[in-house]
């Protein structure tokens, strides 16, 4: 019994220091994307990156900021303006996560089995907004999952 605990208790420690490494590598991919956006504050690729970045870090109000300034630089991308209504979302502005959904949709998003799963979204999906959503999109005949 107490070598299954042991075993237990190590698995437990490996995780956490290999979670721990992975908060620091992305902290280490953050620190450096954001000194490319310091030097060209418009290089779409490198801000699409940071704003994953600083979403996966659990930074949503920054997050939020970048997916902003990209649907400024790129106001005609619907995967833009898909991360924007996630940013929306994990900060529980979900009226504005309804908006740029529905631009996103208008402008060609159609990853359709990716949106009724996608985690960002979670708390979205529960609310009526996203059901309207839904409607409009198979009223289009587009089948959602």
């Amino acid at each position: 019994m107490e070598l299954i605990y042991s075993v237990a208790m190590q698995a437990k420690n490996d995780s956490r220091k290999k979670a721990r490494t992975n908060q620091r590598e992305l902290d280490v991919k953050i620190g450096f994307m954001e000194g490319i956006v310091r030097r060209d504050p418009n290089y779409v690729d490198a801000l699409q990156l940071l704003g994953d970045h600083y979403t996966q870090r659990g930074r949503f109000s920054e997050g939020l900021t970048v997916d902003e300034r990209l649907a400024r630089l790129e106001p005609e991308n619907p995967v833009v303006f898909y991360n924007l209504a996630c940013s929306y979302s994990l900060t529980d502005q979900f009226e504005r996560a309804a908006l740029a959904l529905e631009k996103a949709i208008q402008l060609g998003y159609q990853d359709f089995a990716w949106l009724a799963k996608d985690p960002d979204l979670k708390k979205f999906r529960k609310l009526p907004a996203f059901r309207a959503i839904l409607k409009k999109i198979s009223w289009k005949k587009i089948r959602v999952r």
